[in-house]
């Protein structure tokens, strides 16, 4: 049997459509963009329009914003946070649920005197707009992830921006949104001084991100180079993973209406077969607080790596993990956060465009035999 994939959050397959004009594009305009003849100006095309089909993804319709093409959402990140530490004097603000790519450059500045303060969310997840604020003020740099990567939980941005310029107007603020475009609506007028991305998390490849960054806002490059893209990134532009970020931010977010009710649904049906088999599980954030495509469930007296193990020798394919240290895995900061005990495992199942009911269904009859099997083992 076909093995039933629910990691998506993690990465997706790069969709029929993208991985065409990828190849189209390395086909035909393999020139460098810097070169001034036609083979030159067919890759140039190839990177404005792309970059035209990111801002209008980003609802940047006045320009407000450029896009900086990086090797992913990490080096997006590191552009940013590291890039503004370096212009805006002061303490580094983030929350205690950021991805590691933001978490470990808060490490690095502290190991080179920077004060970080670490802002926890509620029990809910979710963080406070105002103590955000409090925690900023004085600040040079504030990074936020919009849509916690193993949760789910969408913050709410908007409101922790508005409230971080009413109380520390000059500091630089960063929106991690590597699981939220296509997935929430993302919106550049709420204020961001720059938003990182990634590609493989829209079924574009792997090795390809971006950085929207305000054209007001003062960074300085991770390194220099031949001044390509205004000095912030040296190097020859990619234009075939230009063009597959381009156009599968332009795909997400025209499906992003129908694609949320139906992963809504997906979600529906795998809760309603656990119920329907008794299986005890508990939906760590309700659907008003989730992105559309994660759903995590906590898994009372389960152990993650079994729970894991066994779902991926049964073609489940999904990520697992505990508040606690689970074998040689880390303790996730976002789990703790939230209270999760330490004897119980959380799933993650992440949906993506091409999910279907039929591999849900069968994903969640897998998942409640499983659940059942260990809780019935011995300890």
């Amino acid at each position: 049997m076909t093995a039933i994939y629910l990691d998506n959050a993690a990465s997706t397959r790069v969709s029929d459509e993208v991985l065409a004009l990828v190849t189209e594009v390395m086909r035909t305009a393999w020139g460098n963009p810097s070169s001034q003849h036609p083979q030159g100006a067919a890759a140039r095309g190839h990177l404005d329009t792309a970059r035209q089909r990111l801002l209008a993804a980003l609802g940047d319709k006045g320009g407000t914003g450029d896009i900086i093409w990086t090797s992913g959402c990490s080096e997006a990140n590191a552009l940013a946070v590291l890039g503004a530490a370096r212009t805006h004097p002061g303490a580094i603000v983030i929350s205690t649920l950021e991805h590691a790519a933001i978490s470990t450059l808060a490490d690095r500045l502290a190991q080179e005197g920077r004060t970080v303060v670490r802002v926890a969310p509620g029990r809910d997840g979710v963080l406070d707009p105002e103590e955000v604020a409090r925690a900023a003020e004085g600040a040079g740099v504030v990074s936020v992830i919009a849509v916690q990567n193993d949760l789910g939980v969408v913050q709410p941005i908007a409101a922790i921006i508005a409230a971080v310029r009413a109380r520390a107007p000059h500091a630089y603020l960063h929106i991690d949104a590597a699981q939220a475009l296509g997935k929430i609506t993302l919106d550049v007028a709420s204020g961001a001084d720059s938003i990182s991305l990634a590609g493989h998390k829209l079924h574009a490849p792997k090795g390809v991100g971006a950085l929207w960054l305000r054209k007001t806002a003062t960074i300085e490059p991770l390194w220099v180079g031949g001044g390509q893209q205004h000095g912030m990134r040296g190097g020859t532009q990619d234009a075939p993973s230009a063009a597959a970020l381009g156009l599968a931010a332009e795909r997400a977010v025209s499906a992003l209406p129908a694609q949320r009710a139906r992963w809504l649904e997906l979600a529906a049906q795998l809760l309603a077969t656990l119920e329907a088999r008794n299986v005890l599980v508990r939906q760590l954030v309700p659907d008003h607080r989730r992105a559309p495509h994660i759903l995590a469930l906590a898994i009372p007296n389960t152990p993650a790596t079994a729970l894991r193990n066994v779902l991926a020798s049964r073609g489940v394919y999904v990520s697992t993990g505990s508040a606690c240290s689970d074998g040689a895995a880390k303790a996730s900061p976002a789990l703790t956060a939230i209270g999760l005990p330490e004897a119980d495992g959380m799933v993650r199942l992440s949906f993506g465009h091409d999910t279907t009911l039929d591999e849900v269904t069968r994903a969640a009859t897998i998942l409640a035999d499983t659940i059942l099997s260990l809780a019935k083992a011995p300890a």
